[in-house]
């Protein structure tokens, strides 16, 4: 397998954490930066997502969309990275991981447009209601420095999903949140990753 990588993102999208998983990665990639309601719904990038939205990544020939799933590809295709335990070991991984891209991600979606889900309908509802799945992503992280003993990429998926709702006021920066969030971007790949978006956004407001 070669490393013909691309990156599809806009500097100000959830393609932040993909940036934040390629500079753990270490290998060389393309950027190519879509700008929201232009070429992010327009051909040729249609071919690559459908859905019209980022970010996405292309490997050689194949395509991954979803940061999760994003995530998950790039630690298997770049073991040497060592961002996700052996097979044997990953029940944790895969349980974090995939908690914050479901209960979690729906939770505080709903809560950011005012949504509450009415007690008699939250069995239709993967996460039930706001405050239990907070309750237990609490429950969950408690007493871990990591989720599975060493920095991985459920770490990276889950810090930024908690990071994102801190900054935006979806989620008070308490316990075990704060700590957990801090000691998981206090890496230079992190602060790498944010430059460049940081950069990127600059760029793209100059020229309109």
């Amino acid at each position: 397998m070669s490393n013909d990588l691309t990156f599809y993102t806009n500097p100000q999208s959830r393609g932040q954490m993909v940036r934040w998983m390629l500079e753990e990665v270490g290998v060389p990639y393309e950027t190519e930066y879509l700008t929201y309601g232009g070429t992010m719904k327009a051909e040729p990038y249609l071919a690559v997502n459908p859905m019209g939205k980022v970010p996405a990544i292309k490997h050689d020939d194949k395509v991954v969309t979803e940061v999760a799933a994003i995530c998950a590809y790039l630690a298997d295709a770049f073991p040497e990275a060592g961002l996700a335990p052996p097979v044997a070991d990953r029940a944790d991984y895969y349980r974090f991981l995939f908690f914050a891209a479901g209960p979690l991600e729906q939770a505080f979606s709903l809560k950011a447009v005012n949504f509450e889900v009415p007690p008699d309908k939250q069995a239709l509802f993967g996460f039930g209601n706001h405050a239990n799945t907070f309750v237990a992503l609490t429950k969950m992280l408690e007493g871990r420095e990591y989720i599975t003993g060493q920095f991985s990429a459920a770490d990276l998926y889950v810090a930024s999903e908690l990071g994102f709702m801190m900054m935006f006021g979806g989620l008070e920066r308490k316990e075990p949140f704060a700590s957990y969030v801090a000691r998981c971007t206090d890496r230079e790949a992190y602060r790498r990753g944010k430059r460049k978006d940081a950069e990127a956004a600059e760029a793209m407001k100059a020229q309109g």
